[in-house]
Parts: C-alpha cells; structure tokens; sequence
C-alpha cells in the first residue's frame, strides 16, 4: 500500500508518499480500507519532530479515518467485512490501510457519507471526554470554547448547544465568528480585538464560565481562572501558547475551581474504548437526528497530505480539512 511517510522531521515538504508494508490487524483488531483521513494539530506536531506516535502504534500520521472493513483480525466479532466504519487512531490514518482495534471503531452515522466521517472520531471523543466526563457540562451553564473556527471548536459549540449550554467562543476575525454563530454559539468574541475575560464576565452578569475548553495552554492559563466562575472547571487539551505557566493557586482555592490537562493519543486502549463507547452512546444519535454535524472545510487528495498541512498551520479553515484515499 501507499501511505504518507516522514522520513526526517520538517516543514510540509516533509510529508512523503510512499510505499510501505501493508499492516496486519492483529488479536482484536481489523483491516479498514482507508476512504478519508482528517488533518490534525497533534499530525502537525509529530511532522515537526515534536510528538511520536505512542509505542506500537503506527508511524505514519492520522489519528482518524473512515473507510471500509477490508479483514477481519482473529477474536473479532459484532462487525463484518464490507462495514463502513470510521475510527479513533494512535497513528496510520495518512494511509491506503490501517489496523484498527475494535474498541475504537464506530459506524459510520446515520446520514453521514463515508468520506464525512473522518471528520468526527477524534473531535467528538477530544470533546465529550473532557466538556463532558471530566467537567460535566451540565444545561444551563456557560462553556467558553477557544478556538471555536476549529475542528474541536465547531464540534464543542454543537454539543454544547446540544445539551443546553450557553456558548462563548473565541475566534480570529468576524467571518470566523459569523460561522460559529450559524452553529450556535451565544457570545462571540475575536481575541484580536476584545479581551476574552471581559467579554464572557459582561456577558455573564459577572459569574463567568463555568466550563472552559482550552487549546492555548500556559499563555491563556491565568485569564481562564479568571474568567471562570466559582466551581468552574478548566480543561486543557492543547499547548499552542506554551507549556509553562504561572498558576494562581489563591484564585482557584477562593473559586473552588479545577483545572484538568488531557491527551487523547497516549491514553490506555481501554480508556479510549470507554470513550468511544460513550460517544457511540451519547452523540452518535445527535448527529442522526441532525442537531450535531461534521464541519469540513475542504478535502484534498491523501497524496497532497502537505498541503492538507499548510492550511491548518495558516488557520483559514473553519471545520475540518479532510484527505481521500
């Protein structure tokens, strides 16, 4: 098969189409014949030298996929060859193939086309495990979504909506933040322009968010404890403002707050199988009834992976950039 390579760590031009062995689903695993792909910040990084796949996975980037059941790996049953499925990665989406373990597959949801949902296994696990088994969004309250023009972002606005939520969303420009309206989100604030922290505290009366998914990491770190409100809860799943910080201990104490940091990648196959099976059972039923949808932006060929690359890292999507096999 085909996949996309890294030979040496670099800029896009680092990304190479090549041919490679083609992968053998082992105990518990299958054999997806890979339709799409979707880009990702953590794909970005490992181009960069910045972020290996985990021990055993794959060494090709991707860390989601739809496509088609192609074999079956011993001990496998409740799915069958020809299935379209899309699927939670460690690593190998940039491909023609991947081995998949059977507790990160999904069907493909209702009303969906195949190519479509590669833009949802990682986003939607990224966002309910931490909006929703670790900071219990709950209706009523207030999330603030940074990045909110983003593949985690638009998913976070829709779920959040979805359950009842008040939405606040940071984004660079009014026509992102026209986007992010069309999908629901109540307070819209460009960060090039307005200070994040006044606009949710006026929006709020004063209170605050009590939720705060954030992508931005230590340069962030002290205006989101600021910005939430007592017993408020921040969830950090990126670093693109660094890893070192100054925390307020003082601040959290007197808010009663908390402060959660996650990756997804590196977490336990059981952990991720939990998850997976809670979006199956939570969200996958929002997006057949048409509340939640994917976001794609535009979609190239999995040869063009660099490219796929280079608008990400420019941030002129809204959504997801997706690459066909």
């Amino acid at each position: 098969m085909y996949a996309i390579t890294i030979p040496e760590p670099g800029g896009p031009e680092a990304l190479v189409w090549a041919e490679v062995p083609d992968p053998v689903p082992s105990e518990g695993e299958v054999l997806v014949e890979v339709a799409a792909a979707a880009v990702n910040r953590a794909d970005v990084l490992q181009r960069q030298g910045f972020y290996n796949p985990p021990p055993g996975a794959s060494p090709y980037p991707g860390l989601e996929c739809s496509g088609r059941i192609a074999a079956l790996g011993p001990g496998v049953s409740g799915w069958s060859v020809g299935d379209e499925v899309c699927a939670l990665l460690s690593g190998g989406g940039y491909a023609e193939k991947v081995a998949v373990p059977i507790g990160q597959l999904l069907p493909v949801p209702d009303g969906v086309d195949l190519a479509a949902a590669a833009a949802l296994p990682e986003v939607v696990c990224t966002v309910w495990s931490n909006v929703f088994m670790i900071s219990h969004l709950r209706p009523g309250e207030t999330l603030l979504v940074h990045g909110g023009a983003s593949g985690i972002g638009t998913m976070a606005i829709q779920l959040g909506k979805a359950i009842g939520a008040k939405i606040a969303v940071t984004a660079g420009g009014p026509d992102k933040l026209a986007r992010c309206a069309e999908l629901g989100a109540d307070i819209l604030i460009d960060y090039r322009e307005q200070d994040f922290v006044d606009e949710v505290l006026k929006a709020t009366d004063g209170v605050g968010a009590d939720v705060i998914l954030d992508i931005m990491g230590a340069k962030y770190l002290e205006r989101n404890v600021r910005a939430l409100a007592v017993n408020g809860r921040l969830a950090v799943i990126g670093l693109q403002g660094g890893a070192k910080g100054e925390l307020n201990l003082g601040a959290l104490l007197t808010k009663r707050a908390a402060v959660t940091a996650t990756s997804l990648r590196g977490r336990p196959a059981a952990e991720k199988a939990a998850i997976v099976a809670a979006v199956r059972e939570h969200v996958w039923p929002l997006i057949a009834d048409g509340r939640v949808r994917p976001v794609v932006d535009r979609t190239l060929p999995l040869s063009d992976a660099a490219e796929g690359h280079r608008v990400l890292e420019a941030s002129t999507h809204v959504g997801k950039v997706l690459l066909t096999a």
